[in-house]
C-alpha cells in the first residue's frame, strides 16, 4: 500500500462565519471542524470569526481519518498571520487534535515515513509525540513529535524546539530491546497431530503458505499460534514489512 501527499490550503476571507472544507473528506474529516476550532482556541490563539474554506489536494482522491487535523490548524493559523507561512510549508505535518489542543497519536505513520523517506529524503516529518519512535525506525527523514498545538506553532515561530527523534539506529536498537517483546507459545509444547506437524515444519522450511482447515476444536488455531517458535529470526526490513502490513 502506498500512501499519498495532501496538501492542505487554507483560504480566509471577510463574510459570514463559515468554516468548510473540501477536497473528498470523509465524516472524520470533515469533523475535524470542531475538533480544529476548539483546539486554536484552547491553545490560547485565535480562531478567526471569518469565512475559512480549506481544500485538500489533489481533490480527486478521497481523504480519510483523523491525521489532517494538526496540518489543518497550522494552515489557518498560517494563513491569518499567526504561524510564519514558509515555515509550516517547509515541514509535512500529521496529527489528530482533541479540543483542548493535545495533539494525539494516529495509525499509518511507519507507512507515511516510509514513503517520505522515500520521495522527500531528508524532510522534516512532524508527528504525534506518540508516534515519534515509530517514526524514528525509518532512515532517511528528520522526525519530530509534538504534544500540543501550542508546541507546533512556536516551533514553526522559531521560539522553541520540539523533541527530535533518535537516529535510525538508536530507534532500532531500543525497538529490538524492548521488554515488549515476549515469546510466544512453543511447537515442541504440541502431542500428537503429526501430520500437521509436518506439514507446518515443510512450510516453515520452504517459506510457503499454508491452509488449515477443520472443524472447531482440532487444533488449528494452537498450531498456528506456535508455528513462529519454528521460523527463524526475521531481518529488520522483514520487521519493518510485517509492521506496515499490521497497519493496513
Amino acid at each position: 500500500m502506498k500512501t499519498h501527499f495532501v496538501r492542505v490550503e487554507v483560504d480566509v476571507s471577510p463574510g459570514l462565519p463559515a468554516f468548510t472544507i473540501v477536497g473528498l473528506p470523509d465524516t472524520a474529516v470533515r469533523e475535524s471542524t470542531e475538533r480544529v476550532r476548539g483546539a486554536i482556541r484552547n491553545a490560547g490563539l485565535e480562531f478567526p470569526l471569518k469565512r475559512i474554506t480549506v481544500n485538500l489536494a489533489p481533490a480527486d482522491l478521497r481523504k480519510e481519518g483523523s491525521l489532517f487535523d494538526l496540518p489543518i490548524a497550522v494552515g489557518i493559523l498560517a494563513a491569518t498571520g499567526q504561524a510564519p507561512v514558509e515555515q509550516a510549508a517547509n515541514h509535512i505535518i500529521v496529527g489528530e487534535l482533541s479540543l483542548d489542543g493535545t495533539v494525539c497519536t494516529v495509525p499509518g505513520i511507519i507507512l507515511m515515513a516510509g514513503d517520505v523517506a522515500g520521495e522527500r529524503p531528508g524532510a522534516s516529518f512532524i508527528v504525534p509525540l506518540g508516534n515519534l519512535a515509530e517514526a524514528s525506525l525509518v532512515p532517511g527523514l528528520q522526525a519530530r513529535g509534538s504534544s500540543h498545538l501550542a508546541e507546533v506553532v512556536s516551533f514553526l515561530r522559531g521560539e522553541s524546539e520540539i523533541a527530535a527523534g533518535l537516529s535510525c539506529d538508536e530507534a532500532k536498537q531500543r525497538a529490538l530491546s524492548s521488554s515488549d517483546a515476549e515469546e510466544g507459545p512453543d511447537f515442541a509444547e504440541v502431542s500428537g497431530q503429526e501430520q500437521a506437524k509436518r506439514a507446518l515444519e515443510i512450510a516453515a522450511a520452504g517459506g510457503h503458505n499454508i491452509l488449515l482447515i477443520g472443524p472447531p476444536g482440532t487444533g488449528k488455531t494452537m498450531l498456528a499460534r506456535r508455528l513462529p517458535s519454528i521460523l527463524p529470526p526475521m531481518t529488520w526490513e522483514e520487521c519493518l514489512e510485517i509492521t506496515k502490513i499490521n497497519c493496513l
